[in-house]
């Protein structure tokens, strides 16, 4: 079977790795980024998607703050 993280590099709080969509379309956030984070087996995460900017997790504890970025208006004047 294939590594689900077949390369990865971190450095003084970041990680850069590259990672497979299994067959059920999903990915696997590597222990070394779950522990960095806090995050558990199981924890409801949000997902923040932009076609232009890309594709976000957040926990759920602040997630308040990024709903509010994520979607504020855009003035129009």
């Amino acid at each position: 079977m294939d590594r689900d993280v077949t390369e990865h590099y971190s450095h003084n709080g970041r990680y850069l790795g590259t990672l497979k969509v299994g067959t059920k379309g999903q990915i696997l956030i590597p222990k070394e980024v779950r522990d960095f984070f806090g995050i558990h087996i199981g924890e409801l995460l949000v997902l923040l998607a932009d076609k232009d900017k890309g594709i976000a997790l957040q926990k759920m504890d602040g997630c308040n703050e990024a709903f509010q970025m994520a979607f504020q208006k855009e003035d129009k004047e």
